[in-house]
């Protein structure tokens, strides 16, 4: 089952006992849209509240630190080895989560390349945080990072990633309802 967060009002709940290792977040929860695309559905696998099949993972903004945070539990359907998440899913959170710093540019980026340094399993049904943030931005290449740490805050895997910039409109224009 996956553990499904609502920053606005199921983190105080879920992770009350963990709220000195949580920094506060603001703003509303961030998706695939940018002040410049407004999308009318979100089906992405990993953040898309409109999956049915996906993930539906939410992440908001630590504006303090930049950071993109979010919390979160996977259940058994993301199995890989017995008891742990498969390497696929791993890759998918942490390409979300970097895919997400982009918005502090506002703009749309594709995932160019990225790597994964899966450091230690990730356990399913354990609270588990994810965070990216930009390391550097070279024309309309954005170079980010993520890492997924487990309730102690030890570093299970981490990746970092290049994203190009496009034309959302150009690239996408035929798939958004107008």
């Amino acid at each position: 089952m996956l553990f499904r967060i609502d920053p606005r009002v199921a983190v105080a709940k879920k992770f009350e006992r963990y709220s000195a290792t949580i920094p506060t977040m603001t703003g509303k929860p961030h998706g695939h849209e940018t002040k410049d695309l407004k999308l009318p559905r979100n089906t992405c696998f990993v953040c898309g509240p409109d999956n049915p099949e996906g993930m539906h993972l939410v992440f908001t903004l630590d504006e303090e630190r930049n950071t993109f945070v979010c919390h979160f539990s996977l259940g058994d359907r993301y199995t890989g080895p017995p008891g742990h998440c498969h390497g696929g899913i791993i890759a998918s959170i942490l390409d979300d989560a970097m895919g997400k710093v982009n918005k502090l540019r506002h703009v749309v980026a594709l995932t160019k390349e990225m790597t994964v340094e899966y450091l230690k399993p990730v356990p399913l049904h354990k609270f588990l945080r994810v965070e990216s943030k930009e390391v550097a931005v070279h024309g309309r290449q954005h170079v980010n990072m993520a890492e997924i740490m487990n309730e102690a805050g030890e570093v299970l895997a981490r990746s970092k990633g290049i994203f190009v910039a496009i034309d959302p409109e150009k690239m996408f224009g035929k798939f958004v309802e107008r």
